[in-house]
């Protein structure tokens, strides 16, 4: 494994502007590490900031999905597309927050086979086709949703980071991004 984040040569910029540089050391005290998807979007200023912005705003701010509800859906996106990255990352952060290595493990090889409540499965189910078959998304999957109790912003919040995932799988596997080693030992 090199130091490159991913297989194209686009060094990080050098250097790093002041606001990136502090963003890079809050996520190196809290997570012990900048992730690589982070360095992977640092050759351009305005991609990395782009990204985490929107990144933030999914995963972060305010919503009905709990945290590890928009972590489960990056991983069951992530497993569709068979993206390495994201699996990785994902998996240990569910690993993390539900403080159930099976579950992380389960969403990441076959989502049905893990634990679930009626919620969390008609979240997924919804992610996975959204995923696979977006055109075919009709009323009756929304209404899924709203009968396990998800209003229709929540829809909105599961449709948005699902989509986010879509793109993002595709960046990191079109690139061979490579995942930070550190996140196949989190949380097991």
């Amino acid at each position: 494994m090199t130091d490159q984040p991913t297989a194209l040569n686009l060094p990080m910029m050098d250097p790093l502007p002041a606001e990136t540089q502090k963003y890079f050391d809050v996520c190196q005290d809290k997570l012990g590490m900048v992730p690589n998807v982070l360095r992977a979007y640092a050759f351009d200023a305005d991609k990395l900031n782009a990204f985490t912005t929107l990144y933030n705003d999914l995963m972060l701010a305010e919503s009905a999905l709990t945290k590890l509800e928009r972590e489960m859906i990056a991983v069951v996106v992530s497993s569709v597309n068979k993206c390495f990255y994201c699996l990785t990352a994902h998996g240990a952060a569910v690993r993390q927050l539900s403080g159930d290595p099976a579950l992380g493990e389960a969403l990441v090889m076959n989502w049905r086979a893990a634990d679930l409540d009626a919620r969390q499965t008609a979240m997924l189910r919804f992610a996975e086709k959204l995923t696979e078959m977006p055109s075919r998304i009709e009323d009756a999957d929304r209404q899924a949703l709203r009968d396990t109790g998800f209003d229709d912003r929540a829809i909105w919040d599961i449709a948005s980071v699902a989509a986010f995932f879509n793109m993002t799988n595709r960046v990191a596997s079109a690139t061979d991004m490579a995942p930070n080693p550190d996140y196949h030992a989190q949380a097991r």
